[in-house]
């Protein structure tokens, strides 16, 4: 049996129940969604876009499913004493692929914002998130998507009403928990009107050493003159595949900021797509990989200047180790329409054995003349001088490699517009190097 059979077979067996315990806006698109699945099936290496990550050999194993939403014996406020210090969060959990809703964080969200299951706020507000489900994953488009939506019953929604700002940042924590393989499926909504000021950060971690898949799609909706944060740090174990899909639409003149960071993972797939759809918009798109052993990192972006005068920032930065494998595909497409264009995509990476493995592939597609756009890529090894430079005053050969690592993906981290995450991260990173980071041991972002 082939790995699209399978779950072929399980949604025509179980698609009432799945229905059950989810509610009738995510339900909607269900059926639309299988018969993209069917018809698309699982991506492989001959879809260009998929070309250095084989997805459809992770879904070949049984993985157990909790479709009749049982109780996980977890109560993650007591496990993971998440905590950045100097900045105070809103801290919520994601326990699988679903919203831990049993106990919630005493602070109180200005009035009108709306955070918790998407579940449960499809049921209290269905023309909300009606309005905005599923728009911008697009099912008939790829086979990952409309997996995840076909099988999905839970997860988050973040809604900030017009001009409001969080002056505290939502924390959300994503746990892996389970006694056996598992498969999950999360959704994430996020919804900003105009003028809304929001910043998140998201961790993934995972609780016990057995093979976790989690696939999980993204939708963020920005509109104009909203600005909106959003940094992603994965940190489990090598025994976890993660395959998500981000969708971003922005409307005129506003400002988004994607950070993600991979400290230490297993297999990660992940694919940004980026519109921007409304004149001076702008999208700083950054991400990090730190890998070794044979942990491999993909990141696929696209970013569609769809109207004139917007800008965009890429910056991805790699350092591969061992026998690990990175990759990034990077698109900037500016349409016959989007004059006045700027926009800057870099991709650097660092391999610290011959045996490590990096494929890069910047690309631009311009369609109008007055634009400034300019897009590079490098593939190297440690400068030998600056290592040789730093052993004749003294520094030791394995510091000297280290303090030239951590000072290549500071640019990433320095990025980030939360001064505590910002000095956290700068820890964290130096930990990694020194091989301190070498399990997910709760939430190591506090320790």
């Amino acid at each position: 049996m082939n790995a699209e059979q399978q779950y072929i077979d399980l949604f025509s067996q179980t698609e009432a129940m799945i229905c059950q315990h989810s509610t009738e806006v995510m339900n909607t698109p269900r059926a639309t969604a299988f018969a993209d699945f069917e018809r698309l099936g699982f991506p492989t290496r001959k879809q260009e876009k998929y070309k250095y990550t084989d997805v459809s050999k992770f879904f070949e194993p049984d993985y157990g499913l909790n479709l009749n939403r049982l109780d996980i014996p977890v109560n993650p406020y007591e496990v993971f004493k998440c905590d950045v210090p100097n900045m105070s969060t809103s801290l919520y959990f994601v326990v699988n692929d679903a919203f831990y809703n049993k106990a919630l964080p005493a602070s109180h969200l200005p009035e009108g914002v709306i955070f918790g299951s998407l579940k449960e706020m499809a049921a209290k507000h269905p023309e909300l998130v009606k309005k905005y489900y599923g728009k911008l994953a697009d099912t008939s488009k790829d086979g990952v998507t409309a997996f995840n939506t076909a099988f999905a019953q839970d997860g988050v929604l973040l809604y900030i009403p017009k001009n409001v700002a969080l002056e505290r940042p939502i924390q959300l924590v994503n746990i892996l928990r389970g006694d056996v393989n598992f498969l999950v499926n999360r959704r994430v909504l996020i919804v900003l009107e105009d003028g809304a000021q929001a910043r998140m950060l998201v961790c993934d971690h995972a609780m016990d050493a057995v093979n976790f898949l989690a696939t999980q799609v993204i939708e963020v909706f920005v509109g104009e003159n909203a600005v909106f944060d959003l940094y992603e740090l994965e940190e489990t174990h090598t025994s976890t595949v993660r395959i998500s899909n981000m969708y971003v639409k922005q409307e005129a003149n506003s400002n988004v900021l994607l950070n993600s960071m991979t400290l230490h993972n297993g297999t990660s797939r992940n694919t940004t797509e980026v519109l921007l759809a409304g004149e001076g918009a702008e999208i700083n798109l950054c991400g990090m990989a730190i890998a070794d052993k044979n942990q491999h990192v993909d990141n696929n972006t696209s970013i569609d200047h769809a109207v004139p005068n917007c800008t965009s920032n890429e910056l991805f930065k790699y350092v591969l180790d061992d026998q690990s494998v990175g990759a990034f595909a990077g698109l900037v497409l500016v349409r016959p329409d989007a004059q006045h264009t700027n926009s800057q995509q870099t991709n650097r990476n660092l391999c610290a054995t011959r045996e490590a493995r990096m494929y890069t592939q910047p690309q631009l597609e311009i369609y109008a003349d007055d634009v400034k756009c300019s897009h590079g890529a490098t593939v190297g090894q440690l400068d030998e001088n600056a290592l040789f430079y730093m052993r004749q005053r003294g520094i030791p050969a394995r510091e000297a490699r280290l303090l030239l690592m951590f000072a290549f993906v500071n640019e990433v981290i320095d990025t980030i517009r939360l001064d505590a995450l910002k000095d956290r991260l700068h820890l964290l990173v130096e930990k990694r190097f020194r091989g301190e980071l070498n399990k997910c041991q709760g939430c190591a972002i506090c320790k």
